[in-house]
């Protein structure tokens, strides 16, 4: 148990490691490209822009009030899901060095989640620019947004690191997985606000969605208003409860790990 504990720590004391590592897959993606990772805030950018006149005319929304929440929606959504099918490939893309070196486990799962964070912060150039043409005023509540994406990727840790296991024994949950997330995109406030079906549902519809959670307790500050305590109390217990139940299957299972890839 303790072994397998240290798996733990011996990731913390590697996170350079895992940093170079992040920008070797970041820069392997866009090798010979002349604006690397930017080719992704492009897009993200465009994306934005075609989904913000449509649904923004669509629901009859100003734009104003409805292109900023999208463009933080859309580019924190892709940085949980991304993160989250990623991670599902964790430790069958890392075989070749699970099988040849003796590194921690979790840092491929770290190795993950930095690399996306690296391209969230690609992404992030694009609010200012949306900001500015809005009209949008920037408050102090921005600055909540770090510990909110900070308490994000915790979770992520422990739902990355669940995943990798899972998927490494069972090679159909990749697909599963995708799928989900792709019905939690439509079920989840990214395209449409929150309003929209409390008006139509009730105000505890929402409750039950860990990813409206997620996004809101980072959405609302860039917004610049101060996230529901409740989705930090949410986020938080099951942050916590996520890493007791992860670490009780990581040691169970992980002496496996190598023998299903």
């Amino acid at each position: 148990m303790q072994n397998y504990l240290q798996d733990f720590v011996d990731t913390l004391n590697r996170l350079s490691l895992v940093n170079r590592l992040s920008w070797h897959d970041i820069r392997g993606l866009y090798r010979r490209s002349i604006i690397g990772p930017f080719w992704l805030t492009i897009s993200m950018g465009i994306i934005i822009a075609c989904i913000g006149i449509i649904f923004g005319t669509i629901f009859g929304k100003p734009m104003g009030d409805y292109l900023p929440f999208l463009a933080v929606g859309l580019i924190i959504w892709a940085f949980l899901t991304d993160t989250i099918k990623e991670s599902c490939m964790a430790f069958i893309s890392a075989e070749a060095l699970i099988k040849q070196l003796p590194l921690p486990l979790f840092l491929h799962v770290v190795r993950v989640i930095w690399r996306y964070v690296i391209v969230l912060s690609h992404n992030l150039l694009i609010l200012p620019i949306v900001y500015f043409v809005m009209g949008v005023e920037l408050k102090v509540t921005v600055l909540i947004a770090i510990p909110a994406l900070f308490l994000v990727a915790l979770f992520l840790s422990w739902l990355g690191l669940l995943v990798a296991m899972l998927c490494a024994r069972y090679r159909d949950l990749p697909q599963i997985i995708g799928s989900f997330l792709l019905a939690g995109f439509y079920i989840t406030p990214v395209i449409w606000m929150p309003e929209l079906l409390v008006d139509r549902l009730g105000s505890n519809v929402l409750d039950f969605n860990i990813f409206y959670h997620l996004l809101e307790i980072i959405r609302a500050p860039l917004l610049g208003y101060i996230p529901n305590i409740s989705s930090w109390v949410i986020v938080g217990t099951s942050t916590l409860f996520g890493w007791i139940f992860t670490v009780v299957m990581f040691l169970r299972l992980r002496r496996f790990i190598p023998y299903w890839l």
